[in-house]
């Protein structure tokens, strides 16, 4: 499978995910923004905003390719090459209820040259408020999903969602973690270059129906101010981890990508509150002691 074939893929794959999310929310449309890159390639982002379940959702597809800088190189982490390519499709949805979580996933084929390729993606779920039994129906998932492929996969993944998802200045993790898996090829699995591709497929043709167990439990809870100012804060703590730590967000900036298409992971509100501390045995205090790290 070459990559423009792989491209064809993951661009209707950003389709069937924009048609189940439209129906999940029940009122939203997706506005569509085509855009080219001068350095070559572009891309499709589609945003939903002020829907009856989303405030706003982000669900881009691209197709860049160029020149390699060392700059990327740097940031890439690899020495050799001088094109580049990728393509994937990335997904951010932040809810208007506090009782329903963020959602983000991704799936990536990056090749350097014509002959070094490698695939990345994952999903993770941030709730403002953790529930433990939505945790593990969230992993469940993610678990059967990755044992179709190889029975390894799920505790590598989710291991290294859980040293990714983490914001270090704060010594918190992003939410619940999930799966998350990068520079993978024929070259170090028993997978094939077709058997990634079904896996990006599977991750992608799954996630509608993730996230609709999780809304179906929150989108009609009631909810007060305070919550919503809660919910801004776990925002404020999603923008941080975006903004310094996220490698899929420096690529972007470092490689000339749009910015606008970049940064549609940011939320439409966050708050940022000096020296909150909740106070003990409230909710927002049971659920901080959940974001740590392998719990």
């Amino acid at each position: 499978m070459n990559k423009s074939q792989i491209a064809i893929k993951f661009k209707a794959l950003q389709q069937r995910i924009c048609e189940g999310l439209e129906k999940l929310d029940g009122i939203g449309i997706f506005q569509s923004d085509e855009w080219k890159r001068f350095e070559g390639g572009g891309g499709r982002t589609n945003i939903l905003q002020n829907g009856d379940l989303l405030e706003k959702g982000g669900v881009a597809f691209s197709e860049v390719y160029g020149k390699v800088s060392e700059e990327m190189k740097n940031q890439l982490n690899f020495k050799q090459g001088n094109e580049f390519y990728a393509t994937g499709v990335s997904i951010v949805l932040h809810p208007k209820n506090p009782h329903v979580p963020i959602i983000h996933m991704n799936v990536r084929y990056f090749q350097i040259d014509e002959d070094v390729y490698w695939f990345g993606g994952g999903i993770d779920l941030t709730p403002h408020y953790v529930i433990p039994a939505q945790t593990e129906m969230f992993h469940e998932r993610l678990k059967t999903i990755c044992d179709k492929f190889n029975l390894d996969f799920y505790p590598k993944f989710k291991q290294q969602a859980d040293d990714y998802f983490y914001i270090p200045h704060r010594n918190e993790t992003r939410g619940i973690g999930g799966i998350f898996y990068d520079h993978m090829s024929s070259n170090n699995s028993s997978l094939t270059k077709e058997d990634f591709v079904k896996l990006a497929l599977q991750l992608g043709d799954n996630f509608v129906s993730i996230y609709s167990e999780q809304v179906i439990l929150g989108r009609n809870l009631p909810f007060s101010q305070q919550e919503i100012a809660w919910r801004n804060l776990r925002r404020g703590r999603y923008v941080e981890f975006n903004l310094v730590n996220d490698r899929g967000t420096k690529f972007g900036l470092h490689s000339g990508g749009r910015t606008e298409s970049i940064l549609m992971s940011l939320p439409p509100n966050a708050n940022w509150e000096y020296n909150f501390s909740p106070k003990e045995n409230s909710k927002e205090f049971e659920t901080l002691t959940y974001l740590k790290k392998n719990i």
